[in-house]
């Protein structure tokens, strides 16, 4: 997988991905991952990446010239093109595994008041957002969804297991609360049932306590399931 990124803040897309587990998938070759600053695709002389709105407002746009230039260098005929954006589809797990099969996406990250409709209408492909706020850009959504959806990329985790216990990998239920030694730290034990060697019976504690932690933080998976 290849993903371009493209942004006014090329080191701030940049620097949670250069760590840990993606910077392991990354010197294993199972990605590529490039920042470009946008600004090196304006033609003016003060390299010019916004302007003001047309019929008015507040706040300033990013302009199409650069952003068509940019995309139209590093598109191929696999790429799929993402905007960043607060009005986007909300990125959820099942998003993030489907993306982990592409061979090559773009990143666009909004900016100010977002990018010119025209840009939308003609290049993107998917908007997404990463929830309902508004961060100053979209660099850090683009690390955001390169790291959920790059773990997934076979091999990057190291066990082919890990990403099918952790929460979201069933879309309804949040993870099980977890437990390692001491057994007994500071009065605090871990639940008996652990220490039963009975494996239907933890799986069964597990699944009652998913559901437990989903009723009380995300009701909303439930009603949507």
């Amino acid at each position: 997988m290849r993903i371009d990124i493209l942004t006014l803040f090329p080191e701030i897309a940049l620097s949670p991905l250069n760590e840990s587990i993606i910077k392991r998938a990354q010197q294993a070759g199972l990605v590529e991952i490039h920042a470009h600053n946008l600004r090196d695709w304006a033609t003016d002389k003060h390299r010019k990446t916004d302007d003001y709105l047309c019929g008015g407002g507040q706040g300033m746009l990013l302009k199409p010239e650069p952003i068509f230039a940019a995309i139209a260098e590093l598109k191929r005929d696999d790429t799929i093109v993402i905007l960043l954006t607060p009005q986007g589809k909300v990125f959820k797990q099942a998003l993030a595994r489907d993306l982990s099969t592409e061979a090559h996406l773009i990143m666009l990250c909004g900016h100010y008041e977002g990018v010119d409709q025209r840009v939308i209408d003609e290049l993107v492909d998917l908007e997404l957002s990463i929830g309902d706020y508004v961060l100053t850009n979209g660099a850090l959504a683009a690390a955001v969804v390169s790291d959920a959806l790059i773990r997934l990329i076979p091999g990057a985790l190291g066990d082919a297991r890990s990403p099918e216990d952790e929460s979201f990998s069933d879309p309804t239920l949040l993870e099980a609360p977890a437990y390692t030694k001491p057994i007994d730290f500071r009065g605090l034990k871990v639940p008996e049932v652990f220490l039963s060697g009975h494996h239907a019976k933890i799986e069964a504690w597990k699944k009652e306590q998913a559901i437990r932690r989903t009723k009380e933080n995300r009701p909303d998976l439930l009603s949507d399931s």
